[in-house]
């Protein structure tokens, strides 16, 4: 019997804002709004509404390095949840709230790639973006700047 490995993509960050969910969700919810809170995000352009199946087109940039993406929403559940499936790279990005009590939410970003990344995914990371361990502290270091700005802007308009 094999013992299942853990995700290599897995990443994950949170934090605790003193902002209702509902004001989190606002924000969050609002994927138009990525650019506002991502580090790497220029632009991410929703298809219709904001919904389970919806498709998004996004432009990523790093330093130098630019490059287009599309995703699919995956999971939407208002004021919990929300998830989007990057097929080039085969990587899944949820944003959960945990209602805190008190006026509180934690917001948990995690990234992860339950099949695996594409062969062209880890091609272009380990040429162009640092390699997988390199690209994935940047990438970290970025979920909890992205997190910071959602925060802000919570109980700024909470």
């Amino acid at each position: 019997m094999t013992t299942p490995t853990a995700d290599p993509y897995l990443l994950e960050v949170s934090i605790d804002v003193d902002a209702p969910p509902r004001t989190v969700w606002d924000a969050l919810s609002d994927l138009r709004r990525m650019p506002e809170w991502s580090p790497q995000t220029r632009r991410m352009i929703v298809l219709g509404r904001t919904k389970v199946g919806a498709h998004t087109i996004n432009v990523n940039r790093l330093g130098w390095k630019m490059w287009p993406t599309t995703s699919k929403v995956v999971r939407y559940e208002p004021q919990r949840a929300i998830a989007f499936s990057v097929p080039v790279n085969g990587t899944v990005w949820t944003y959960e709230l945990e209602d805190l009590g008190e006026g509180r939410t934690r917001i948990v970003e995690r990234r992860e790639a339950p099949e695996g990344s594409t062969s062209a995914s880890k091609m272009l990371v380990k040429r162009f973006l640092g390699g997988h361990d390199g690209y994935s502290a940047t990438l970290e270091k970025d979920m909890a700047a992205t997190l910071a700005r959602i925060k802000a802007a919570a109980e700024r308009d909470g």
